[in-house]
């Protein structure tokens, strides 16, 4: 159709047509949404009269309109339908505008070419029961992730919302109850948890077959494919939906089944579920210190394991076979299936750059704690809390005021014994470091949880210690979490207010002044490398525990891979904005030591003994990139 000036196409929801009111039924047309057209065309009273001008930007072309028109006009905003124009209308006009204002002015629009309907190709018509959903029959699907293709828009003074595509101009009304569950259809909620959480928010007022009849709706708009024959995959974009169980942890081995025999195995007796409060559950296996993190729907699908077989569950829930097995590989990968093992790390050829950060495990603490466990329980009240608070607050305060004395003292121990110290101060340290490992130790039994390992770690060859606490992600508690990693540093600052007062009020020039003192100066060197957040110490798990982000650095890089790549992230409101702000401070940090370090190794070792670098250098290469016997 030809028009006299700018034009706006007349974007319809979810359909289009070819005339109006001599066509449509006044339910079809009601639902239209009515477009912008300030981006062509601006409105101006006409003086001296109650009538307004229709005026395009360029000026060349102007129309007149009555009153009532030009108020309907300025809620052509692309946001509000039809209906509730001439709602808006006749609340401020009240009987003296025609019943069909806002359809009428459509057409005078089309009349003088301001909009156009665009002619659709001829589609045949999908009626909502020729889909035949049944509740039984798509309560366990996985309702698909649309959020890379739609959004959710609120419509103002509504209780709908539109669904709009991020390309073209297709979009959808639907009324809040609707917009509600689709809020939930990103890639890993089923039908029957998407029904239940719209039910527990909006209570008597969610429909009983909300979700059957919002997937009727999906398909006869064609935002979701429909195949009948298709019994395991009935909607098209679930063939990509990922699973939903992922190990709590940094590393996710068994990618890949050990053996083909244990598809069939029970999962072991000492294995049992923990309820999470956030919605999900934990599979753990005391016995060789694993775990799961699971949906209801992968609980029940691990529940029916060693009950039948794979392909049986499989069809019992309704997913695809690979869907089972990629469970089955995490589950004999954690160890929880009878008969399975945690996978032995792979042996890798030596690395330099394997110096800089090395464990050597020493012992298993788990039953010396157990048994002395008891007769520290009074640690963890509430009173003694209270106690050491007070201490803690104490001792800053009047630290603070001795800032300077401190300083002083230093000073006059550097000038009067220089390096002599280094010896002293670093067998205080490894006492502060130690006592720091088992503040983490005791305070994951005092919690119910296991110490499997207990060692020395090596990061930039300075010596450490480290506990194996990973059993506190089973703790369903934050404030349980957050005390396990918080305890050691919590250790290291009551050790320094002990040796701040023991320096205070010790004879000068003693024994007792200068170990105090140096015990007080290795504990808070030992909490400022502890509370660096951008290295793996306490400062990160502390991160970890009160961000409730688990895998923080490994998410925020690949948070940010996805952006890169331009692929959909799950990463949602808050979460999103720390993974953003965590992953380049953690980059930058991760490049500035170890660069630096390699750098002044480099220069060192080619000024010093630039032969014998090369030749190391060399025999290593030749080492690393000859072939290994994989047998």
């Amino acid at each position: 159709m030809t028009g006299l000036g700018p034009r706006v196409d007349l974007r319809l929801s979810g359909e289009m047509a070819t005339n109006l009111k001599e066509r449509f039924p006044q339910g079809d047309y009601d639902r239209w949404i009515c477009p912008r057209i300030g981006d062509c065309w601006k409105l101006a009273r006409v003086r001296g009269d109650d009538r307004v001008v229709l005026r395009s930007l360029d000026g060349s072309l102007q129309f007149r309109f009555s009153a009532a028109e030009g108020f309907a006009l300025q809620h052509f905003t692309d946001r509000l339908t039809v209906s509730e124009v001439q709602s808006k209308c006749r609340d401020r006009f009240g009987d003296a505008i025609s019943a069909n204002l806002v359809v009428e002015l459509l057409e005078k629009f089309i009349a003088l070419g301001i909009l156009e309907l665009p002619v659709p190709e001829a589609e045949p018509e999908i009626e909502i029961q020729s889909v035949g959903l049944i509740w039984e029959d798509c309560a366990e699907w996985i309702c698909p992730d649309l959020t890379p293709y739609w959004t959710i828009t609120e419509v103002r003074d509504s209780d709908q919302i539109v669904f709009k595509a991020k390309e073209g101009s297709l979009r959808a009304l639907f009324s809040s109850a609707e917009g509600l569950a689709l809020r939930y259809f990103v890639g890993y909620h089923t039908v029957g948890e998407i029904q239940a959480k719209c039910e527990q928010e909006l209570g008597d007022r969610s429909p009983a077959n909300l979700l059957v009849e919002l997937l009727q709706k999906l398909i006869q708009l064609g935002i979701l494919a429909w195949s009948p024959e298709e019994e395991q995959e009935p909607l098209q974009e679930t063939d990509v939906t990922p699973p939903e169980v992922n190990a709590a942890s940094e590393e996710n081995p068994g990618d890949e089944l050990a053996g083909s025999g244990r598809n069939s195995s029970g999962l072991k007796p000492c294995v049992h579920w923990i309820e999470h409060p956030e919605g999900y559950w934990i599979l753990r296996n005391p016995e060789d210190v694993t775990f799961l993190q699971a949906g209801d729907r992968d609980k029940r699908i691990i529940d029916e394991v060693g009950n039948q077989p794979p392909e049986a569950i499989a069809q019992q829930f309704r997913v695809s076979p690979a869907y089972v097995k990629r469970l089955l590989q995490m589950l004999a990968a954690t160890a929880m299936l009878e008969g399975s093992k945690p996978p032995e790390r792979p042996k890798k050829k030596f690395n330099p750059m394997q110096l800089l950060f090395f464990r050597i495990p020493l012992f298993n603490p788990d039953q010396w704690l157990e048994k002395n466990i008891n007769s520290l329980r009074w640690i963890w009240t509430r009173s003694f809390a209270f106690l050491l608070g007070a201490f803690l607050i104490s001792s800053a305060i009047v630290g603070t005021n001795r800032w300077e004395a401190v300083l002083y003292q230093g000073q006059q121990m550097l000038a009067a014994h220089g390096g002599s110290l280094l010896i002293p101060f670093a067998l205080l340290s490894a006492l502060v470091v130690g006592l720091h490992e088992l503040g983490h130790a005791f305070t994951l039994k005092n919690y119910g949880g296991i110490v499997p390992e207990i060692g020395l770690l090596f990061i930039m060859m300075m010596p450490a210690a480290y506990t194996n606490t990973t059993d506190s992600y089973c703790l369903v508690k934050r404030l349980q979490r957050f005390l396990v990693v918080a305890a050691g540093v919590l250790v290291q600052f009551t050790i320094w207010a002990i040796a701040f007062w023991l320096w205070n009020w010790a004879t000068p020039a003693s024994w007792l002044q200068t170990t105090s003192y140096l015990l007080m100066v290795s504990a808070l060197v030992t909490v400022a490398v502890n509370l660096n957040p951008l290295a793996k110490f306490d400062g990160y798990y502390l991160a970890v525990a009160l961000s409730g982000i688990n895998n923080l650095r490994s998410r925020s890089f690949g948070f940010y891979g996805n952006l890169f790549r331009g692929k959909p992230t799950q990463e949602k409101g808050r979460d999103a904005l720390v993974l953003g702000i965590y992953a380049p401070f953690s980059l930058v940090y991760i490049w500035f030591v170890f660069g630096f370090l390699v750098w002044r190794i480099a220069d060192w070792s080619l000024t010093n003994i630039p032969a014998t670098s090369l030749m190391l250098l060399i025999i290593w290469l030749i080492y690393f990139y000859f072939p290994s016997d994989k047998s």
